[in-house]
């Protein structure tokens, strides 16, 4: 007679390591793990060769056409200055992005932002105080602007495109009231001169571009926070299951979007010394440009800080070749377009690609 095997028993088996992962059925390269081919360059090095390559080309070709007024110390330096401001909303759009959603009004928060920190009461304050108060202003009404999105889109489950798209129309208005459709100067002095000066020859608004760049890249990809949000954007139920508050990240999200439009309404004060109910108008879509093409999915999950700096660079280094060749304003928005879409379809291939892997 056969004897049948008894159960094996697991009460002497190893206890899981809570802090190992759990092996998964991977659809694409394990992180880490050394890569070559294919893999290699459809992963995050291929696409940042991919957008230095495209950097690069736009650079023979300005300097092809434009000779050494694009190649200048000065030319150079209005590319960073020109960047920095949508620099600053993108950094805070990849958050967004990465984590699943999207920001219509960063551009028209940017604008409040920069009526509310110029109005007579506000200025005022600022000369008889501190210059600081403008900045304080600007940061808090974008952060707030922020914060009535996320609670919108975490807590009223309110579409990420309406309830920032309505949040759009309403700052935008908002900010018309405020400025009495006027223009308001600065007329803070130190303020200027703090914010329109240079550092090692830099203006002082590309460096604060650089510091929100890297506090970003920080954020994103060597905190919890980072973590948190590119779980969420990746499978918010999943997220949720594991024991991440995904309502409570999403406005988290909203708010940090929000921080840096305040934070680029005070360089756009700085770069044009007024402020005014149009300003930032459409920036928004340059933001979330640059961010595609930067290499961050528009459908969640994946996200690069690098990725967005190199976009934003390279659209602004586009518009400057555009400029020194005296060519037209629709022209430049038709080659932005085409850039776009083959951003996105290089982000479709490459998630096919995966799955395929």
């Amino acid at each position: 007679m056969s004897e049948q095997q008894p159960p094996l028993s697991t009460a002497g088996s190893v206890p899981p390591d809570p802090d190992r992962e759990t092996p998964l059925a991977r659809t694409g390269p394990a992180p880490g793990a050394p890569a070559g081919g294919t893999r290699f360059l459809s992963g995050g090095a291929g696409r940042s060769i991919g957008l230095v390559i495209a950097l690069a080309a736009l650079c023979v070709v300005g300097y092809a056409t434009a000779g050494e007024r694009f190649a200048s110390v000065d030319n150079l330096l209005t590319i960073l200055r020109l960047a920095a401001v949508y620099g600053v909303l993108a950094v805070g759009m990849t958050f967004v992005i990465t984590g699943g959603g999207i920001d219509l009004s960063v551009g028209s928060v940017l604008g409040l932002a920069s009526v509310w920190a110029t109005t007579v009461a506000t200025q005022s304050i600022a000369a008889d105080f501190h210059w600081i108060v403008m900045v304080f202003t600007a940061l808090l009404v974008g952060t707030a602007c922020g914060v009535v999105n996320g609670v919108l889109i975490a807590y009223g489950r309110v579409v990420a495109f309406i309830a920032t798209l309505a949040m759009l129309v309403a700052a935008r208005g908002l900010a018309e009231i405020i400025a009495n459709r006027r223009t308001w100067i600065v007329t803070v002095r130190p303020f200027l001169d703090t914010f329109q000066g240079s550092v090692l020859g830099i203006p002082v608004i590309v460096w604060m571009f650089g510091l929100v760049a890297l506090g970003g890249w920080f954020l994103l990809n060597r905190t919890t926070f980072g973590r948190r949000t590119v779980a969420i954007g990746g499978n918010p139920e999943a997220a949720r299951l594991a024991g991440i508050k995904v309502q409570r990240h999403t406005t988290y999200l909203y708010a940090l979007a929000g921080l840096t439009a305040g934070i680029a309404a005070v360089m756009m004060l700085a770069r044009t010394t007024a402020g005014s109910s149009t300003n930032g108008q459409l920036y928004e879509l340059d933001a979330i440009a640059a961010v595609v093409v930067g290499g961050t999915l528009l459908a969640g999950g994946r996200g690069t800080i690098v990725g967005t700096v190199f976009g934003v660079i390279i659209f602004a280094t586009l518009t400057n070749v555009f400029i020194q060749n005296n060519l037209s304003i629709s022209t430049q928005a038709i080659a932005k377009g085409a850039i776009i879409v083959a951003a996105v379809m290089l982000q479709q291939r490459f998630a096919a690609r995966s799955r395929s892997t």
